[in-house]
């Protein structure tokens, strides 16, 4: 075996600012939906769009709040970072930073300014920042006053946002995408979008609707980053991860091409610029009328993305057999069959490496367009022995076995940009809101409710990725 990355690839990690900043109200910021959501057995209700109160609970605990407060410490993350060796750091500007109500007339400059700082810190550190525009971060005020992507205005706030950061950071920032996990929309509404649902709403109908104006918007975003930076790329981003029929039966067969055409769905219009042809079918067969301006099929046509970003963390696997689907696995937003050929990991998601490059060469013989890696890791437990170290050698065996097989991916032909793993140092859950779900090559003293000091300490893996980093990737050989 040999390891074949091209020069100048961007080796780095992942994080978003709805998980890692906390200050969640200072210097003018305002709510956003994931500061909704609580810990515990309410925030899957919440998370999938039902919702009692769009202020937060005094009786709930609340992670976002505080986070690992990467707002006052980030020269202290992004120093251990520099020393890893990082290339690039993925990362997201919080819109309600910027715009605190989403409508506002004017924007906050001190949210403007703490994007300034970090960036600069990065660069000064030869890090280049790679930036999401939306994760999973609308601000409360326009889900409570317009219905968030529901509504058509959201078009309109997001393309000042967009246009207002582009202009700010055009000589800072080189890689941009639009929306994370686009297609999350469809499994998790309400972190996806925003989306909120009362009792008899046809929350397929919704949903679509909210689609199709994210990816209007999308296009816009496309469109003025390409007008306002020449020189910048910018991509969309996709949560991946191919589905493997059950059997070879016919209809298990369809079944996974169309569990995978619910996410491409998203890709084809973004990197295509047109709805596919298999959505009319869907439409008419679910009832569904997507209502567009006249304007939107130019726009989508002629503003398409540079690139694809995507997180793969796990294939899925999917059945007609109505008892094998008993077996469908908890732990994952995707439900999937279980696997007998594959691990999972302790909250139930296929470890799955060699899915990995089957999604690569998926998605890069789908679209011809460079791919960007920019989510893949392992959560898992760790824990400081009693000479404060952590041995997470599993993680560092999940990890090498996955970047093998994307050097694979390579070697196959397939284009990738770069590779940033999720997420870099310890940060919150997104699905579950636990800090003990750890993916971090550095750990952080913060427990499930909140209790710790936030102090950082390198794990085993922090060497071993630095190794990699400096290797360009040879150091997998061993």
């Amino acid at each position: 075996m040999s390891t074949n990355f091209p020069q100048g690839f961007l080796w780095g990690g992942a994080i978003a600012a709805n998980q890692a900043e906390g200050a969640y109200l200072e210097d003018g910021k305002g709510l956003t939906i994931v500061d909704l959501l609580p810990t515990g057995e309410k925030r899957w209700d919440v998370m999938t769009g039902h919702i009692d109160s769009f202020i937060p609970s005094a009786e709930e605990y609340y992670p976002s709040h505080e986070s690992i407060d990467f707002y006052r410490r980030y020269k202290e993350d992004i120093a251990l970072f520099a020393e890893m060796g990082f290339k690039a750091l993925r990362l997201s500007i919080s819109w309600a930073r910027i715009f605190p109500n989403g409508d506002d007339e004017s924007p906050n400059e001190a949210g403007l300014q703490f994007y300034d700082n970090l960036f600069d810190e990065l660069l000064k550190h030869g890090i280049e920042p790679v930036v999401t525009l939306a994760h999973f971060d609308v601000p409360v005020h326009l889900v409570e006053t317009y219905g968030s992507w529901s509504n058509r205005k959201l078009v309109h706030f997001f393309e000042k946002y967009v246009k207002t950061v582009f202009t700010r950071y055009k000589d800072k920032v080189k890689y941009w995408m639009t929306f994370n996990e686009i297609n999350m929309l469809l499994h998790l509404p309400f972190i996806g979008a925003g989306l909120v649902f009362k009792e008899g709403d046809n929350q397929k109908q919704i949903q679509y609707q909210a689609a199709h104006h994210q990816l209007v918007a999308s296009a816009l975003a496309v469109k003025a980053c390409h007008e306002l930076i020449p020189n910048a790329k910018i991509g969309c981003m996709l949560a991946a991860g191919t589905t493997y029929p059950y059997t070879c039966n016919p209809d298990d067969v369809y079944e996974a091409m169309e569990k995978d055409r619910e996410s491409f769905f998203f890709i084809d219009v973004q990197s295509r610029g047109e709805y596919p042809a298999y959505t009319k079918r869907f439409f008419k067969d679910n009832d569904l009328t997507i209502k567009m301006e006249k304007e939107d099929a130019a726009l989508l046509k002629n503003h398409t993305v540079d690139y694809i970003g995507f997180s793969y963390y796990s294939s899925r696997t999917t059945s007609t057999d109505p008892e094998i689907v008993k077996q469908l696995t908890s732990g994952n937003v995707f439900g999937s069959i279980e696997n007998p050929y594959v691990e999972k990991s302790a909250w139930g998601w296929t470890i799955d490496p060699k899915g990995f490059r089957i999604t690569a060469n998926q998605l890069y013989d789908r679209y011809q367009k460079p791919l960007f890696v920019v989510e893949n890791g392992l959560g898992a437990v760790d824990e400081l022995n009693s000479d404060r170290e952590i041995h997470d050698d599993g993680r560092i065996d999940y990890l090498k076995k996955h970047l093998i097989e994307m050097s694979e991916a390579i070697e196959d032909g397939v284009d990738i940009i770069g590779y940033t793993s999720w997420g870099p140092i310890d940060i919150v859950s997104a699905s579950t809101g636990e800090m003990k779900k750890r993916y971090g090559y550095i750990y952080v003293d913060k427990d499930n409710e909140g209790n710790g000091s936030l102090t950082r300490t390198k794990k085993k893996s922090f060497d071993w990725y630095k190794k990699v980093i400096e290797t360009n990737g040879a150091s997998l050989e061993n």
